[in-house]
């Protein structure tokens, strides 16, 4: 693949942050740094022209127990993309917030506190966007028992399929039809 020039230029630039660099195609490149060297990738790449913090989301990795922090970074000028991962440990979710470089970056990391428990020391913005009246364990952490949580929320309510174990047995084949 041959990405483009200013994307060269800028892998050139990050050299110094010591990145893991996987290009995805001529657009696209994924670096995974260090925790504490993330914010100085970010910045690093918005001053090189990445100023379009296009997503920020979380992933989860329950048998690393690590979460893994995604920005997604566009620049408008030749279409280039930098995906910037990060993990952190899934015990204690804490990461710095990135507001002042983006301020949507905000409502970003009101979403990932939200669904998967993730703090970030700097943004006191962290009341719910969407579930506002929730009591428990972030509903996207993997370890997240949505029938559990069903059934201890409802209790009479009747389940008539059990949805996991019907798509168990439609993916091995069980089921006809």
């Amino acid at each position: 693949m041959c990405m483009t020039n200013s994307m060269s230029d800028a892998l050139k630039t990050l050299e110094v942050f010591r990145p893991e660099v996987e290009e995805i195609d001529e657009r696209e490149v994924k670096l995974s740094v260090a925790p504490d060297r993330v914010i100085a990738v970010l910045e690093t790449l918005k001053s090189l022209g990445y100023s379009h913090l296009s997503l920020m989301t979380c992933i989860d990795w329950i048998e690393d127990s690590q979460f893994e922090l995604v920005y997604i970074l566009f620049s408008w000028k030749d279409g280039g993309k930098f995906i910037v991962t990060t993990r952190i440990d899934r015990n204690n979710p804490q990461f710095v917030t990135v507001k002042e470089i983006w301020p949507v970056a905000r409502f970003y990391e009101r979403e990932i506190h939200e669904f998967f428990g993730v703090k970030f020391s700097g943004n006191e913005d962290m009341k719910p966007l969407f579930l506002e009246l929730w009591d428990d364990k972030p509903p996207l952490r993997k370890d997240f028992d949505p029938l559990e949580y069903s059934r201890r929320k409802f209790p009479g309510r009747e389940y008539q399929k059990d949805v996991i174990d019907e798509a168990k047995k439609i993916f091995r084949g069980e089921i006809n039809g």
